[in-house]
């Protein structure tokens, strides 16, 4: 019997035999362990925090996710997640807010623990995408979580990152895409001249974003569909690599790419930042690609 005046749903998934009570558990300590990630390598899991990220995990169909928690009145209030949970067969229990808050700090009364996803790059290439992002030794968690968000909106086909990058599993990069991760193939721990190699074989355009590339963003917009010979097309299926955000792509990264392309400064700003940048170029060859109905 459920503990505590703990809601009681039987019917749809939810664990009444308990309530987890104490936030020094050992199944809260397992939880919370998580957040780091030798932690999730050992046991190949990573957790989900928040109502919209956890809704679209267990919605979607790119992860398992393996158990869902959530406080009485976060399962009150957000009933299509414990119904879509059990649609997959999650496993789901009541915890007191407390107990919730020692799983995450961030949980917001909902937290799901998930497998790994998997990281080949050959999950983002068998989509056949036109429009890819490859982020190479970016390592802040929270860019990184932006841009697969950014990805996601303007309908890129998947995201690599590359080694030396954050871990995609990283509890701010979870946050930060919003449930954008669980939308679309993410690769991790590539090597970026494997992605450019093996990108560009399944007909993609490489394209670098740097401060210092030949080629005008605005520019090449204008001419998105009919560029003459030595001109990058938009409208082509293209990968986009951006670099880290202190330093950017070094030479022998952009040498990789077949285009440097920058984005104009109009202002008095001396730089974007990588999410603002990625941003821009991403929309670009989106309106581009549906422009020409490629």
């Amino acid at each position: 019997m459920a503990q505590d005046g703990a809601v009681t749903r039987d019917d749809e998934g939810v664990d009444a035999s308990e309530v987890l009570t104490n936030p020094r558990s050992d199944r809260v300590k397992a939880v919370r362990a998580l957040a780091g990630r030798p932690v999730r390598e050992r046991h190949g899991r990573f957790v989900v925090e928040g109502p919209q990220s956890v809704r679209e995990a267990v919605s979607g169909s790119r992860t398992r996710v393996r158990d869902l928690y959530l406080t009485a009145a976060a399962a009150d209030r957000y009933d299509e997640i414990v119904t879509a949970a059990a649609a997959r067969g999650v496993r789901t229990t009541i915890g007191e807010a407390d107990v919730l808050a020692a799983m995450s700090p961030d949980a917001q009364g909902v937290i799901a623990v998930a497998d790994l996803l998997g990281g080949g790059l050959d999950r983002v290439i068998d989509e056949h995408p036109r429009l890819v992002t490859v982020l190479a030794r970016v390592r802040d968690p929270g860019n990184a979580g932006t841009v697969i968000r950014a990805s996601d909106a303007a309908g890129a086909g998947g995201v690599v990152l590359t080694a030396e990058s954050v871990d995609v599993h990283n509890p701010k990069v979870v946050r930060s895409t919003a449930g954008s991760l669980f939308h679309l193939p993410v690769a991790y721990d590539v090597a970026l001249s494997t992605a450019v190699r093996e990108l560009r074989g399944a007909g993609m355009t490489v394209l670098a974003a740097d401060g210092s590339g030949e080629h005008d963003i605005d520019d090449l917009l204008d001419v998105a569909g009919r560029a003459p010979d030595g001109v990058p097309d938009l409208a082509a299926p293209t990968a986009w690599v951006f670099g880290n955000e202190a330093w950017g792509l070094p030479e022998a990264d952009r040498a990789l790419a077949d285009a440097v392309v920058r984005v104009p400064l109009h202002g008095r700003a001396e730089s974007l930042n990588l999410a603002t940048a990625a941003t821009v170029c991403l929309y670009a060859s989106a309106r581009a690609q549906r422009a020409s109905g490629r």
